[in-house]
């Protein structure tokens, strides 16, 4: 575990002492704020609840964006310098690394969580906002946006450049995220299957509302976990292999 924050601790000194890190935060944070200002506020009178859950749906959506930003970089980046061979060579563990790098990333997603707090607290400053809701919602921005890192990150794991990582991330994410509508397409029981699998929709509904399932924190619980493990098995692979 200690070198598991040795790593996160040096990611995220990464992310902080360059552009990038900075240019995701401030893109991140711009997007939400005009699509929180065009739609979740909008021209129409609604209720604090509704314009929160708005706010909700939108937000998701930005946080899996930054979270395939956020991880895309973060083996990608070593293989294409070359300095992959340095963790080879060193007393650390291949799940040390994965989840020190997972770590990093979803620390700086927090970050902007955070500054992303301000949006919330115009509707507590003309409204009634529910504590629960906004933190069942936030709770969930955590978990989807983990869950974006985590699916990037072993795109990043097998792919040989940013570049090719940020499509492939994207593309897996994308798959996920588009499973709900193909669960209105066909029959069961592959309906259930792929109502279940789609990482928005079903699982998302209840925290926007300011509802937590247990079940809908397995899942997300349970495509982290997955996704790196699958990144551990990449690298392991990659050792095997020299």
């Amino acid at each position: 575990m200690a070198k598991a924050l040795l790593v996160a601790g040096r990611e995220m000194k990464a992310y902080l002492s360059t552009w990038m890190g900075y240019v995701i935060c401030a893109a991140a944070l711009f997007i939400e704020g005009l699509l929180f200002n065009a739609y979740a506020v909008g021209a129409q009178p609604k209720g604090s609840a509704e314009v929160l859950a708005d706010y909700f749906y939108f937000a998701s959506g930005i946080a899996m964006v930054a979270g395939v930003f956020l991880a895309m970089r973060l083996l990608a980046e070593e293989k294409q310098n070359g300095t992959i061979v340095l963790f080879y060579t060193s007393p650390i563990t291949e799940r040390q690394l994965i989840y020190g790098k997972f770590l990093s990333a979803f620390g700086f997603m927090m970050i902007i969580q955070l500054l992303s707090l301000y949006m919330p607290g115009l509707i507590f400053m003309v409204g009634k906002v529910s504590l629960g809701h906004l933190a069942a919602g936030y709770l969930m921005l955590a978990l989807i946006g983990a869950s974006a890192i985590s699916i990037a990150l072993f795109a990043s794991a097998i792919s040989p450049n940013q570049l090719v990582a940020g499509v492939t991330g994207a593309l897996f994410v994308v798959t996920l995220l588009v499973l709900w509508m193909v669960a209105d397409v066909v029959s069961p029981p592959f309906k259930e299957l792929f109502g279940y699998l789609a990482i928005h929709n079903r699982h998302f509904m209840p925290f926007s509302q300011g509802i937590v399932h247990t079940r809908d924190v397995v899942y997300y619980g349970s495509v982290i976990f997955f996704f790196l493990e699958c990144s551990v098995r990449a690298l392991e692979a990659r050792r095997w292999q020299g």
